[in-house]
This record gives C-alpha cells, sequence and structure tokens, in this order.
C-alpha cells in the first residue's frame, strides 16, 4: 500500500510542503479541546470554557471561505502570512487572558481574533497538490493520503492536548498549538515554488462558488456529516461516563479516528472507476448506517468495534466530496471550494456537539445517539436530493485536473 503513497511523495517540493502543512493544521485538533481544559483547569466553569471554544470554531468556519477568496486572487504567503501573525497573537493573548484571570469578555475576544484568521491549511494543501500532480489517479492518491493525515491529527491532536493539560500546566495545550501553528505556517508558506499562482482580479471578483446548486447540496451534506462527528464527541464522552469509564472517551474517539485514517489509505492506494458523484453518495449512506449502530451499543467494547467500523465510511467520503468540489469549481477557485467544505464540517461539528449535550441533559447517552443516527439520516436525504445537481457536473469516471476554464453557472 505505501507505493502509490511514496510516488506521489517523490514528485518535487511534495513531501515538504506536505510534512510542513501537516505540521500547520495540527492545532485544529488540538485547540478547541485545549481551550476547554485550560479554562476549566485555570478554574473557569465548563459553560464559559464551552462557550470560548465555540467562539473560536464559529470564527473560523464564518471567515475561512473569505480568507480563501482572497488567496485564490492574491496567493497563499501574500494572505495567509498576515493572517498566520494575527491568529498567533490571538491564541497568545487567549493564552495570557486565562493565565492572568482577565474579564471574560477579553477571552472571547481573543478567541475570535484566533479563529477569524486561522483560514483552512487543509484547503491550502490540498491546492497545491494540483500544481504538483500529473495524473488524475495521482491527485485521487494525494487526496486520499491528506485526508489520512487529517485523522491522523485527530487521532494524535486531542491525547496530546489532554496530556499536556493535565500533566504540564492548563494552558501548555493552547500554548503548544500556537507553537506548532507558527512553525509549521511559516514552513509551509515559504515554499514558493509550489504555490499556486494567484489568479487575475476579474476571475475572482464576483458571486461566491455557492452559487451552484451543487455546490450547495455538497455543503448541506457535510453540515449533517459533521453533525455526526460533533455529536458522536460529545455523546461518547456521556457513555463512557455513564459506565463507570470516563478515561476511555479519548480512546473510543482515537479509535474513530484510526479508522478513518486507515480507510483513507487503504481507499486511495486503489484507482476507482464510476462517478465520483457515486462513490460520494454511497459513502454518506453507509456512514449513516454506521451511525444508527450507535442505537444498539450497550458497553465500551462494542462501542469500539462500531467507532472502528464506522470509522471506514469517513475518509472516503470526504475524498470523494473534495472530488467533487473539482468538476464543479475551475482552479482558480479552488481553494474557496475546498474551504466551504471544511466550513460546512466545522458548522455541522458545533451544531451536532450543542444539540446532543441538550437531549443528553435530558434523555442521558442514548438521546445524543438518537442525534447522531438522526444526523446520519438528514445526511442521507440530501445527498440524495443533491443527485441531480452532482450527476450533472461530474464529468468523467475519474478524478479530473481542475483546469481555468471550466464553468461555475448551472447546476
Amino acid at each position: 500500500m505505501a507505493g502509490p503513497y511514496q510516488q506521489i511523495l517523490a514528485l518535487p517540493g511534495a513531501l515538504a510542503f506536505s510534512s510542513a502543512g501537516l505540521l500547520a493544521r495540527f492545532p485544529v485538533a488540538m485547540v478547541g479541546i485545549s481551550i476547554v481544559l485550560m479554562i476549566s483547569g485555570l478554574g473557569g466553569s465548563y459553560g464559559l470554557a464551552g462557550s470560548v471554544s465555540a467562539t473560536f470554531v464559529v470564527a473560523v468556519a464564518i471567515a475561512a471561505p473569505q480568507l480563501a477568496r482572497l488567496v485564490d486572487r492574491h496567493g497563499q504567503a501574500r494572505i495567509m502570512l498576515p493572517a498566520l501573525a494575527v491568529s498567533a497573537t490571538g491564541l497568545l493573548a487567549l493564552v495570557l487572558a486565562a493565565a492572568l484571570g482577565a474579564p471574560s469578555w477579553t477571552l472571547f475576544v481573543s478567541a475570535a481574533v484566533a479563529g477569524v484568521t486561522a483560514g483552512s491549511m487543509g484547503a491550502l494543501v490540498r491546492a497545491r497538490w494540483t500544481q504538483v500532480v500529473r495524473t488524475p489517479k495521482e491527485l485521487h492518491r494525494a487526496y486520499s493520503l491528506e485526508s489520512a493525515l487529517d485523522e491522523l491529527t485527530f487521532v494524535l491532536g486531542p491525547v496530546t492536548a489532554t496530556a499536556l493539560a493535565t500533566g504540564v500546566t492548563p494552558w501548555a495545550g493552547v500554548a503548544t498549538a500556537l507553537v506548532l501553528l507558527v512553525l509549521g505556517g511559516l514552513a509551509f508558506l515559504g515554499q514558493r515554488s509550489t504555490e499556486p499562482p494567484p489568479a487575475p482580479a476579474t476571475s475572482t471578483h464576483g458571486p461566491s462558488v455557492m452559487r451552484s446548486t451543487a455546490m450547495v447540496g455538497l455543503v448541506v451534506v457535510f453540515v449533517f456529516v459533521g453533525g455526526i462527528f460533533g455529536a458522536t464527541d460529545v455523546t461518547v464522552v456521556a457513555f463512557t461516563a455513564e459506565r463507570g469509564r470516563p478515561g476511555a472517551a479519548g480512546i473510543m474517539l482515537g479509535i474513530f479516528a484510526a479508522g478513518s485514517m486507515f480507510a483513507g489509505l487503504l481507499y486511495g492506494a486503489r484507482v476507482w472507476t464510476g462517478p465520483a458523484w457515486r462513490r460520494f453518495v454511497s459513502g454518506v449512506v453507509i456512514l449513516a448506517a454506521g451511525a444508527a449502530l450507535f442505537l444498539v451499543v450497550t458497553n465500551v467494547v462494542v462501542m469500539a468495534a462500531v467507532m472502528f467500523v464506522t470509522g471506514f465510511a469517513i475518509s472516503p467520503t470526504i475524498i470523494n466530496g473534495n472530488t467533487m468540489v473539482q468538476h464543479i469549481v475551475p482552479r482558480r477557485r479552488l481553494t474557496e471550494g475546498l474551504t466551504w467544505l471544511s466550513t460546512a464540517i466545522n458548522v455541522g461539528v458545533s451544531l451536532g456537539a450543542s444539540s446532543a449535550g441538550a437531549v443528553i441533559d435530558a434523555a442521558g447517552s442514548h438521546g445524543g445517539f438518537v442525534v447522531v443516527a438522526g444526523s446520519g439520516a438528514v445526511a442521507v436525504v440530501a445527498g440524495l436530493a443533491a443527485v441531480p445537481a452532482l450527476r450533472a457536473r461530474d464529468r468523467g469516471d475519474e478524478a479530473h485536473l481542475p483546469t481555468d476554464t471550466e464553468p461555475e453557472e448551472g447546476p
């Protein structure tokens, strides 16, 4: 399985920018839980901690697509180097405010500043792959690799954040995320040879890529896919606590991400035929079926098995979603299109976590699993509703390399 990935990583500049991109986006999996652990560990309430963490996530979701449009227009380094500096300053201010016991409003402002300028490093990395690969097959493998690396960060990130916050000092997780963001961001953005060229201003002005019915359909599906993730996170914590195994929550979530990581690597090692829209919708259906299995979980061992199996549907679904973006938007708007998918997932995670939390308070962890299964069911309905628009924009049996001449109008 390693051979195909060795081939694409041997392409000029690929290993360097992919490695730096992994380091730069590692904080994504750390910041949310690190903020909660920092504020609660320093004497703040869980309600305050959760609200500040949600502020960061929402700020990222709102601002990332707008930053992506600027990146497509002016280039990655020109936009993201200043944004990186502001985001790092916001995280530093958040650490200082929490450690010094500053008023609560300073925590919210700092988190908002850090989130608004964070952008989507994953989208930047994927956009670079379109510059270095030579065939659609290589691009498929590249996206599969990046999806697996995303899951790796979600296996290791929360564990690292928890160990630092509980074993060193409450603010160590956020501080470490800050250091990784700066080092990884500078290493990634400093590599100019693989940076996509800026698009002419006339081609990036105008309406968002969200004027496409197909993009709207993809984003709606990804919101509810994110809902599965967010509701699962909260419900697993409640489920393991109810059974006297609170420490198992992190292990369960790690198993979930590990299943997705292995699936991404396996999926990318094979060349798939057939329409991408069909593979995408099939993945959504399989993921929803796995989410429904949570309703019959009775103990931690069964939960581990369900999470690993369900996790296998995550990466292929996300990979095919990214492939469909290439079919829908032209190269000059690719970063914006890819960022909308990560934004949709982040919005869904927030909605799923908050909804599941409210239901769990009233009905226990089983109620939370109902939210997980419900999110999956709605994702399937949204996916089926989007089929006509997605099918109309799917131009072949294999993933393709986006061009600058593809239309943005129509479904």
